[in-house]
């Protein structure tokens, strides 16, 4: 039975069930979490921002920031390198209506790391924590405050010191959750997460709220990750790209269900087309087709003919380009294809914050 698994609380918020959106930059937008959310996802965390965007309030930005009355409970990701500018903007997301502010210590891209961002704060306890204080300060006491983590900057002894630092640190300062990734900064996204290490990182937080993350590219990985872990929540990330349906696979499974067979390619078609559909009243019908071309590539593996449909949308540029795909390959209702386990051997740089 679904009630099996625990039930994700991050402070006074209520969650559910423990299979939840993770942010993704370039994709976690008002669009993807509404479709997540309609297959079952009890949770969504909107792309990462950076706190000088937030303060800036320019229109690029206010297209990253929308939430819908249908998108609670959700998160704001926020990353940057001034405490006092990370705080003012978490204030200000906070009165943008989001329900929790989620601090961003992990991203491993290059140039985030050169501009004293994201994982490189795991190399800076102090500097960590002093963010994790004033963001606290800074926000409503009713808004819960998290923290994205990577399992440390690299495999050293030193590195692991600092890591449970902060770990520790934050909890004394008032955060609600503490999500973990399960490879270093050095790592990347490049081999497998350690889940070994989520685990002794549950058993460290006793009772406070963790939650799990990496390698969750199935429905049955993110039960294994919460069953074998001890996790509190498990956040999908570069599994649920153009493939929603997990988190409806992974709620059957815990309910004791068998796993439901793939989506048909005419029930893929109705999601192509909604997802365009609130894409297009995000962004207009002008940017619309090239924001939405990176989505239908990723969509296209669960199509039965995955490497043609696939070439098509890389060819899209406009609305009439997706809907073109859609009236030739989503034509006929073919069965469709689980979504592969693993990634396709590329790196996804999903944390370069707007």
């Amino acid at each position: 039975m679904e009630h099996a698994l625990p039930v994700l609380r991050i402070g006074t918020l209520h969650v559910g069930f423990p299979v939840v959106q993770a942010a993704l930059s370039g994709y976690s937008d008002l669009a993807m979490r509404l479709v997540s959310r309609r297959m079952g996802a009890s949770y969504a965390l909107c792309e990462v921002v950076l706190d000088r965007m937030v303060l800036q309030a320019g229109k690029r930005l206010r297209r990253h920031v929308r939430v819908d009355d249908a998108d609670h409970p959700v998160a704001a990701q926020l990353m940057g390198s001034e405490p006092a500018e990370f705080a003012a903007a978490a204030a200000e997301l906070a009165g943008l209506g989001f329900d929790v502010i989620d601090i961003n210590f992990g991203c491993p891209v290059k140039k985030v790391l050169g501009r004293c961002r994201g994982g490189w704060y795991l190399s800076q306890p102090q500097a960590a924590l002093e963010v994790v204080s004033r963001v606290r300060d800074a926000v409503p006491p009713h808004v819960p405050v998290t923290l994205k983590m990577r399992r440390g900057l690299d495999d050293s002894a030193a590195s692991r010191d600092r890591f449970f630092q902060i770990f520790e640190g934050a909890w004394q300062r008032g955060v609600s959750a503490i999500t973990v990734h399960g490879r270093t900064v050095v790592q990347r996204y490049l081999g497998p997460s350690d889940w070994t290490f989520l685990a002794e990182v549950k058993r460290a937080a006793g009772r406070r709220t963790v939650l799990g993350s990496g390698d969750l590219f199935t429905a049955q990985a993110c039960l294994d990750m919460l069953r074998g872990t001890g996790v509190d929540g498990v956040t999908v990330a570069r599994g649920a790209i153009g493939n929603p349906w997990i988190f409806a696979q992974a709620r059957a499974l815990a309910a004791g269900l068998p796993l439901p067979p793939p989506p048909s390619v005419f029930e893929q078609r109705e999601v192509l087309r909604e997802h365009f559909r609130l894409a297009e009243e995000l962004y207009g019908p002008e940017r619309c087709g090239r924001q939405m071309r990176k989505f239908g590539i990723k969509y296209a593996r669960l199509h039965p003919h995955y490497h043609e449909v696939r070439e098509a949308f890389v060819s899209v540029s406009r609305p009439a380009d997706w809907h073109a795909v859609l009236e030739r390959f989503y034509a006929e209702d073919l069965p469709g294809c689980y979504a592969p386990a693993l990634p396709e051997g590329q790196e996804y740089e999903t944390c370069q914050a707007v």
